[in-house]
């Protein structure tokens, strides 16, 4: 029995050893984890190798977004369902109409007016009723469809909320525009809590919100050139593709160095409102720098195109 607690008291004083040895064993257990495993090829790691030993994700089912077809399919019911766009299809099937009645109301008195000279039939007035009759029909539905051409040329549509279109999945200006409506939207917001906060003047503000908005435009008139340019280059002779590819590349440095002065404009924002109302006049500072280094790549942007 006075072994069987010996044994036992041996047994936990092995035990409370191994307990304050754990922290050793867990650097032993890393420092061999480091050889196998360096840092650059840690698994899950960017870069690193897969791991033989794990199984593979299953690849994500494919969506009809991912589809260029569709892509485009959607973008062109987008702007055909655009308030712009309903408007002047309305003004053009008016404007249509209106010249079809004015056609017909001067054929109708050419009629009226042969028959009433009896140059068709025996003449006078009432061979030139069905004449006049016509041209005043006509007359009042041209009429008619004048006055709602211009009422339509007087309707002022709100101004719209909807992101532009992006460019096509296929296209290398597509990434580049994904992130610039990123920039667009974290800039709006960050911007109206500068307006709340009161901390920064609000023509700077303002001058934000306008140069951002034209660089904007000319990141975009970048991004439309380059789609022209990949069209081109597929309708090309195979001779001439690798000068347009050429062209293509050197836009899309140019759209990428746009976009990380937009995105410099986003991040002095965000630092201004960071630092608003704690008195901080750096974060200002450089709100006002990244709008006038934003305001001239829309200048030179602007003579590009």
């Amino acid at each position: 029995m006075g072994s069987g607690r010996r044994d036992f008291g041996q047994f936990g004083e092995k035990l409370e050893r191994h307990i304050e040895r754990l922290p050793d064993y867990a650097q032993r257990a890393q420092e061999a984890f480091q050889r196998y495993f360096p840092a650059d090829r840690t698994p899950g790691s960017a870069g690193s190798a897969p791991n033989p030993l794990r199984r593979p994700a299953p690849p994500r089912p494919p969506s009809v977004a991912d589809v260029p077809v569709f892509a485009e399919v959607r973008a062109r019911w987008a702007r055909w369902n655009e308030p712009a766009a309903k408007l002047q299809r309305r003004k053009r099937r008016t404007s249509r109409l209106l010249t079809l009645w004015i056609v017909l109301t001067l054929l109708s008195g050419l009629y009226a007016f042969a028959l009433g000279m009896g140059l068709i039939g025996a003449g006078g007035l009432g061979a030139a009723a069905e004449g006049i009759v016509g041209a005043i029909v006509f007359g009042a539905l041209g009429v008619r469809s004048g006055l709602h051409l211009y009422r339509l040329s007087r309707v002022e549509l709100p101004a719209s909320t909807a992101p532009p279109p992006l460019p096509s999945p296929r296209s290398a200006a597509r990434e580049p525009m994904e992130r610039l409506a990123e920039g667009e939207s974290s800039l709006t917001e960050l911007l109206r809590q500068l307006n709340a906060s009161s901390s920064v003047p609000d023509e700077s503000v303002e001058d934000a919100r306008e140069t951002a908005a034209k660089a904007a435009k000319a990141l975009r008139a970048l991004a439309a050139r380059i789609e022209a340019i990949e069209r081109a280059q597929a309708a090309a002779p195979a001779g001439e593709r690798k000068a347009l590819a050429t062209a293509v590349g050197t836009l899309r440095e140019q759209l990428d160095e746009g976009l990380d002065d937009y995105g410099t404009l986003v991040a002095a924002a965000g630092r201004a409102v960071a630092a608003s109302g704690s008195g901080l006049t750096s974060s200002k500072d450089a709100l006002i720098d990244a709008t006038d280094r934003l305001a001239g790549l829309a200048i030179a942007l602007h003579e590009l195109s």
